[in-house]
């Protein structure tokens, strides 16, 4: 990678693994442009996919479905997708579905006591034989922890339909809701204290006149040490001050996921909305290690100031 700063020009990176020092490719990149500006940059590729396979599993319980996927990334069997839905959202999903074949999955849910469950989908993508032999591992383990395939045609639809929420999201917004999302990571042992903690900040924070908010809640990247949280929010929008109602509740939540043993932030990074607790992830000395390098690439602060480092 290119990067100009207004203090030079800085050549990173040295495919395929150096050892020279620490890696500067990664805090360039993790820079949100404070440093200065990527002019080039050598991407890797790899084919297309030969084979692309999702389907859907149900658990009993968000505990169940997590545990699972703890099992299967202690074993390497995490798949390329993974999204785990919680009762709620599973819920939200199965409502929001048309057709027999939606009917006759929630009436065989329910019969066999998945009712209120989780819907787990899992995709696969590479080589037809190690698709096939990764999924079937991964099944396995799967029965094992008490989960029941529901099948491709639900990983399809899923597939499908996955970008549809934007659109749906500005419907509702029309109508009159507030509707918002955040996301953070945890380790697999903290990830239920962390579930349960951004989830209460945010029902104790849009709760208006007895009418408490729906939230659901996704695991939606999975690694052998935990998995990503991803949550959306519905609620009655406050009219009078929309934006200081949703910033009031993000920063309850903040504050509850960071107790809990949460990142800031999984995907979203830092910007401005992150900023004032950015001290709080990394540490004091950490943001004096940042503020020392912006000084030393960019002394006037001109590349684009107002992100990431506090004031």
């Amino acid at each position: 990678m290119t990067l100009a700063t207004p203090s030079g020009v800085l050549e990173l990176g040295h495919p395929p693994a150096t050892a020279a020092g620490p890696d500067l490719l990664g805090l360039a990149l993790g820079s949100e442009g404070t440093l200065g500006i990527i002019t080039e940059l050598t991407v890797r590729v790899r084919p297309k996919p030969v084979t692309c396979a999702y389907e859907g599993w149900s658990f009993r319980s968000w505990a169940g479905g997590l545990a699972a996927l703890q099992q299967l990334a202690r074993h390497d069997l995490l798949p390329d997708i993974v999204r785990l839905s919680d009762p709620d959202e599973t819920r939200a999903n199965l409502l929001m579905a048309a057709g027999a074949g939606a009917r006759a999955l929630r009436g065989g849910l329910k019969a066999r006591g998945h009712g209120d469950g989780c819907l787990l989908i899992l995709g696969w993508e590479g080589l037809p034989t190690m698709v096939k032999a990764r999924a079937k591992a991964a099944a396995s383990l799967l029965k094992d922890d008490g989960a029941i395939r529901v099948g491709r045609k639900v990983g399809e639809s899923w597939k499908s339909h996955r970008f549809a929420a934007p659109y749906l999201r500005d419907k509702l917004l029309d109508g009159g809701l507030l509707v918002e999302t955040l996301e953070t990571a945890a380790t697999w042992a903290a990830l239920p204290t962390v579930y349960d903690a951004v989830r209460r900040a945010l029902r104790e924070s849009l709760t208006r006149d007895g009418r408490r908010p729906l939230i659901l809640s996704h695991v939606s990247h999975g690694y052998p040490t935990g998995a990503s949280l991803y949550v959306t929010v519905l609620a009655d929008r406050d009219d009078e001050l929309p934006i200081q109602q949703w910033l009031s509740a993000k920063r309850a939540a903040t504050d509850a996921l960071l107790g809990a043993g949460g990142t800031l932030t999984h995907h979203h990074a830092v910007g401005a909305d992150h900023r004032p607790w950015m001290e709080r992830e990394i540490g004091p000395l950490g943001v004096e290690v940042l503020r020392a390098v912006k000084q030393r690439l960019d002394p006037q602060g001109i590349c684009n100031p107002g992100v990431l480092l506090p004031e």
